[in-house]
């Protein structure tokens, strides 16, 4: 049996390093990002915790995330990443390229169709600068395009069927063989997000047992 601290976290979960990746047009400033901030604020240490400003082309966006991960195993010798929406996507080929666990929040599925439809400019949620979506953007998504999870069972999905902005039923395919929290409602922002974390922490904490 797993040892559980006080709180009901696994005990391990304090040696454990986070990669959190937003979505689309968002930030470190974002709902989510904030509450697991304070969370690993308040519970566990804020070192634990890394939440990059993701740049808006693609190719960069990965690079800098590949690179907060490294940096984070460097610290600590298990780490995870939770991301969302289009941060689920990137999640998703970080995971596998780089043999970690993940937790998907509503990720986005094959986003470069969808982005099509959108091409031109859209404004920052945050921060209100304006970025020109273009073809080379959902060019550099395509070779980012994983279709076929390799290691399903280390990817945890979280989906809200009443997700606005993108069709759950896209992830429940591609990550039909993941073990999966599946809310009826909600919102693409999944709302609760905070109640869920001790059922990611213990889903990492079966994937990261030395």
């Amino acid at each position: 049996m797993p040892v559980v601290s006080i709180d009901g976290l696994p005990a391990q979960v304090d040696h454990f390093g986070c990669l959190y990746l937003h979505g689309f047009l968002s930030s470190p400033k974002s709902q989510k990002a904030q509450e697991l901030s304070r969370y690993f604020d308040q519970h566990l240490d804020i070192h634990q915790l890394s939440i990059p400003t993701l740049p808006f082309a693609p190719a960069d966006a990965i690079e800098v995330a590949a690179k907060a991960l490294a940096e984070l195993q460097a610290k600590y010798a298990r780490v995870f990443i939770i991301g969302s929406s289009l941060g689920g996507f990137y999640a998703t080929w970080l995971a596998q390229q780089n043999n970690v666990p993940a937790v998907l929040v509503n990720p986005a599925v094959r986003p470069f169709e969808l982005f099509e439809h959108y091409l031109g400019p859209h404004t920052h949620y945050y921060s209100g600068e304006v970025h020109q979506l273009t073809t080379d953007h959902l060019d550099q998504l395509r070779r980012l395009n994983v279709d076929t999870v390799m290691h399903p069972e280390r990817l945890l999905l979280l989906l809200q069927t009443g997700d606005e902005t993108l069709d759950y039923r896209h992830a429940a395919q591609l990550y039909r063989a993941s073990p999966a929290w599946l809310e009826g409602a909600g919102s693409h922002s999944f709302e609760g997000f905070i109640e869920r974390l001790p059922q990611i922490f213990h889903h990492i904490s079966r994937c990261l047992q030395p």
